[in-house]
C-alpha cells in the first residue's frame, strides 16, 4: 500500500520501519524532520504532502492538540489532501470526543477514520508485537488488517469511532493505579526492612502477580528509569482519563490522587523519565531508597 506515516517518535518510528520492511511504500512526516529519516522511506514536508497520494494515512503523535494540527491544519493538514476512499488510522492516545469529531470531518470528504491506539510500549513496537485497540466502521478496519498484522500481534475492534480510545484510557488507568500501588508497597516494605528482591519474589508467587509488575519489576530492581513510556505522556493520559470521566459523570477518586503524584514528579524534573520514576518521589518522601 501507499502509506503516509505522520509522527515518527518513540512509537511511530519502529511502527513505520515494520511497514517499510513489509514492502509498503511510505512517505514520512515528523515535526522534527530529521526523525523522519528512515531507510526505504521518503520524507515529506508536511502531513498534506505525505498524504496526497496515499491509500492510508497513519498518525502517531503526542496528544490531542498535535493530532488536530496534523489532521486539520488548513494549509498543511491531512484533511486538505484527503480523497474519497482514503483511510486515516490514528494511533495517538487522544480524547475520544475529539476523535469522533475528526471522524465526522473526514466522513464529509468521503474518507474513513479509525482510532487505533496501541499498547506494548517501545519494545512491542520494535518487535512488531503491539496490540491495537480499535474504534471505527467495520469495512475500513477490515482493510487495515494487513497493516495491523505487520506491526502487531492482536487487534481488538470495539465498535464505532472513539471506542478504541475509551478502552485504551480505561486500560492505562489500570496501569497507572497498579504501578502506583506496587511502588507504594515497595517503599513501605523497604522502610520496614524488607528488600525489593524479596517483595518481587512474594508478588510473583501470590495473587498480587500482574503484567505491570512483571514488566516494571526488573527495571525498578536495577533502578533504570530511562523512558519506555515517558512520565509526561502517562500524565497526559491521566488528564484525558479525568476529562473523559467528567464527560460521562464518572468519579475516579484514586486516579485524582495519583494525578497529584504525577504533577509533583513532573515539577521535580522527572517528566522525561519513564513513569516508573514516580517511585523515586515516594522514596524521597519516605527518606529511603528501594
Amino acid at each position: 500500500m501507499r502509506i503516509a506515516f505522520c509522527g515518527t517518535g518513540i512509537m511511530g518510528r519502529p511502527m513505520a520501519i515494520k511497514l517499510i520492511e513489509a514492502g509498503h511504500e511510505l512517505r514520512l512526516w515528523n515535526r522534527t524532520p530529521e526523525k523522519a529519516s528512515i531507510p526505504g522511506g521518503h520524507i515529506a514536508a508536511s502531513p498534506a504532502e505525505a498524504a496526497r497520494e496515499a491509500d492510508v494515512v497513519w498518525v502517531c503523535v503526542s496528544d490531542t492538540a498535535a493530532a488536530e494540527r496534523v489532521l486539520l491544519d488548513p494549509a498543511a493538514g491531512v484533511l486538505s489532501a484527503v480523497r474519497p476512499g482514503m483511510i486515516v488510522a490514528d494511533s495517538s492516545t487522544i480524547s475520544p470526543r475529539a476523535s469522533r469529531e475528526f471522524a465526522a470531518r473526514f466522513a464529509e470528504r468521503g474518507a474513513a477514520f479509525a482510532d487505533c491506539p496501541v499498547t506494548g510500549s517501545k519494545a512491542g513496537a520494535e518487535k512488531g508485537e503491539l496490540i491495537f485497540i480499535v474504534g471505527g466502521e467495520p469495512e475500513p478496519v477490515a482493510k487495515l488488517q494487513p497493516l495491523f498484522a505487520v506491526m502487531g500481534k492482536r487487534v481488538f475492534h470495539l465498535g464505532g469511532n472513539g471506542m478504541g480510545l475509551a478502552a485504551k484510557l480505561a486500560m492505562n488507568l489500570n496501569i497507572a493505579l497498579i504501578y502506583e500501588g506496587f511502588a507504594e508497597g515497595l517503599v513501605l516494605a523497604e522502610k520496614s526492612g524488607i528488600p525489593v528482591a524479596s517483595m518481587l519474589e512474594i508478588i510473583s508467587a501470590t495473587m498480587l502477580r500482574s503484567g505491570v509488575v512483571e514488566y516494571k519489576g526488573p527495571w525498578v530492581e536495577r533502578r533504570d528509569f530511562s523512558p519506555n513510556f515517558p512520565l509526561r505522556w502517562m500524565h497526559k493520559d491521566i488528564h484525558l482519563m479525568l476529562e473523559h470521566a467528567r464527560e460521562l459523570r464518572v468519579k475516579l477518586p484514586a486516579l485524582e490522587t495519583v494525578e497529584e503524584v504525577y504533577a509533583v514528579a513532573g515539577e521535580e524534573g522527572m517528566a522525561d523519565l519513564d513513569y516508573a520514576a514516580t517511585l523515586t518521589l515516594l522514596e524521597k518522601w519516605a527518606g529511603i531508597q528501594v
